[in-house]
């Protein structure tokens, strides 16, 4: 185990610098003006990024507020009860998950705070921690996404891309939870 340890570690120290090194001998061997190839990229992309601020600083802003505003807290109340209703009070500890349910669609960074806390107040090996990493790992940074790709070819219409993305978001936070109860609960 330890040798293939060693071997992992030297791969993925060189991983990145070898498909640098292939992309740039391929360049050379197809005689790519790399350089310029270079530049003209990162111009376009900087035009992008240019175009794409307005988006991120709305999106940003609407985070900002949603969270200042205790909305997770009122959430939690409506869903513990709603929750207690149904006969599943037994699962309250869970809604805990709820503040990252509803940030990871929105800001990978932002829900990677809230995970972090939940590793704080839990502990990374609880229930909890385990179930909120799955989470993590099971759901998209959906608005941010759409935000970023949409705003870069100036759509304005998402049609049916928000909905069926939304529905991916909480097939996949319901798969997090199950999973966690089933393996960690």
């Amino acid at each position: 185990m330890e040798a293939f340890l060693q071997v992992v570690s030297v791969f993925s120290q060189w991983a990145i610098p070898l498909v640098i090194l292939i992309i740039i001998v391929g360049g050379a061997v197809k005689r790519v003006p790399m350089y310029e190839s270079f530049v003209t990229g990162a111009k376009e992309g900087f035009s992008v990024a240019v175009m794409i601020i307005p988006y991120l600083v709305a999106i940003l802003f609407i985070i900002k507020i949603f969270v200042a505003s205790g909305a997770f807290e009122d959430i939690k109340l409506v869903v513990g009860w709603m929750m207690e209703q149904i006969g599943l009070g037994q699962y309250r500890e869970s809604l805990d998950l709820i503040p990252l349910a509803l940030t990871k669609p929105l800001t990978g960074s932002g829900a990677r705070g809230v995970m972090l806390e939940i590793f704080d107040v839990h502990g990374p090996d609880s229930f909890l921690g385990k179930t909120a990493s799955i989470m993590m790992g099971s759901t998209e940074t959906t608005f941010y996404i759409l935000t970023v790709y949409y705003g870069s070819i100036q759509v304005k219409k998402l049609r049916h891309t928000l909905p069926a993305c939304l529905i991916a978001d909480c097939a996949g936070i319901a798969a997090a939870v199950v999973l966690g109860y089933f393996m960690y609960g």
